[in-house]
Parts: structure tokens; C-alpha cells; sequence
């Protein structure tokens, strides 16, 4: 793998995470009394399970974006160095 195609790799997962945060951050805006959820947990409404649901989706894009994000600088950082070596 080049480390162009590991950069595009990242950045599409990036924004594949970016995307998955949009959704859950526009679920929780539009949840509401009443809000069809999965089936509830025991001693938590529908819209409550929805919005716990929604919240751990948040966090696991949180942690992907990140995780891609990491990917990206290292493959800066490689590019840096092959820059340094290519001058010398």
C-alpha cells in the first residue's frame, strides 16, 4: 500500500465517520415524546433507549474519526520524511 492510498483511505473514513455523527446528532435532534425506538430497556422509555442508542453511535464515530485522523497525520508525518531524505 502507497502512502498516498493509505492517506485517501483515511480521509474517506473520515468522512464516512463525519457522516455517521450527522445522522445520530440529526436522531437525537428530531427525538421527542413518542419517538419510535427499538424496544425499550427495562425501566427506560422508547425515546430514551433511542436517545442512549444514538449517543454510543456518536461516541464510536467520535472514536473512528480519531482512529482515521491518526492514520492521516502518520502518513504526513512519513511523507515529511521521505521529503527529508529525498533533500540530503
Amino acid at each position: 500500500m502507497t502512502i498516498s492510498s493509505m492517506m485517501t483511505t483515511a480521509l474517506s473514513g473520515m468522512q464516512t465517520e463525519q457522516n455517521r455523527m450527522l445522522t445520530a446528532a440529526g436522531n437525537i435532534a428530531r427525538a421527542g415524546p413518542g419517538a419510535s425506538a427499538p424496544a425499550a430497556s427495562p425501566g427506560m422509555t422508547e425515546s430514551e433507549t433511542s436517545l442512549a442508542h444514538e449517543l454510543v453511535a456518536m461516541k464510536q464515530a467520535e472514536t473512528g474519526f480519531k482512529a482515521n485522523a491518526l492514520v492521516l497525520a502518520t502518513g504526513a508525518d512519513l511523507w515529511d520524511v521521505l521529503m527529508t531524505i529525498k533533500r540530503d
